[in-house]
């Protein structure tokens, strides 16, 4: 049983792999940027303005269930598929000596003690940043991506009720974190954690 599984996995990870930028870019001292954090708060704006002024390869969740799912149908196994390939890719990556960003919700201590446990067992320094925005911004962008303002980066299936669902039920972070605020300008975010990364 376990043979196809991780010959599935292998499958999943290289095909994820090809549409990864930066899986080149190495460095001797790695680091993982895990983002934290309901929909329409601005995770994949925060790692994309990162990966701008340094090379990172982003692992985002909803981009490798489409590539994986192109008929998604958000279903258990599907997710587990997902979040179980993100883990092994960034693994991958990470051994290579690349740095990855992972743009997921991560809104459960459960999901992110996985992370944890992957970076302690690279030994790579692990960022952990909880990203937030009112409310009311939060369920703009949320709307405009039901409508006419969709970002062709933003592949997000999101949307208010969902955002609604999720809130209900978010863990503590356990570990020490960055808050950053996307209604703010994210100019001091991006060089605080660009400091905490080189420290």
């Amino acid at each position: 049983m376990s043979a196809p599984i991780s010959t599935k996995l292998d499958h999943c990870v290289a095909k994820v792999e090809e549409h990864l930028a930066n899986t080149d870019e190495t460095t001797a001292n790695p680091v993982l940027v895990m983002l934290t954090g309901l929909p329409g708060t601005g995770k994949s704006n925060v790692a994309r303005q990162l990966a701008e002024v340094l090379p990172f390869a982003i692992v985002e969740s909803d981009q490798v269930r489409k590539i994986l799912f192109p008929q998604c149908e958000y279903t258990g196994e599907e997710s587990r598929w997902v979040h179980r390939t993100c883990h092994a890719l960034m693994d991958k990556l990470l051994m290579r000596g690349v740095r990855v960003i992972y743009d997921a919700t991560n809104l459960h201590e459960r999901h992110r003690e996985l992370v944890y446990r992957l970076a302690d067992g690279r030994g790579v320094k692990l960022i952990v940043v909880k990203v937030v925005s009112p409310e009311a911004v939060a369920s703009q962008r949320l709307r405009d991506r039901q409508g006419d303002v969709k970002d062709d980066d933003d592949v997000s299936d999101a949307d208010v009720k969902v955002y609604r669902r999720m809130s209900r039920s978010v863990d503590p972070i356990r570990r020490n974190h960055v808050v950053v605020d996307t209604s703010r300008d994210l100019r001091p975010a991006i060089t605080k954690l660009l400091r905490l990364m080189r420290s």
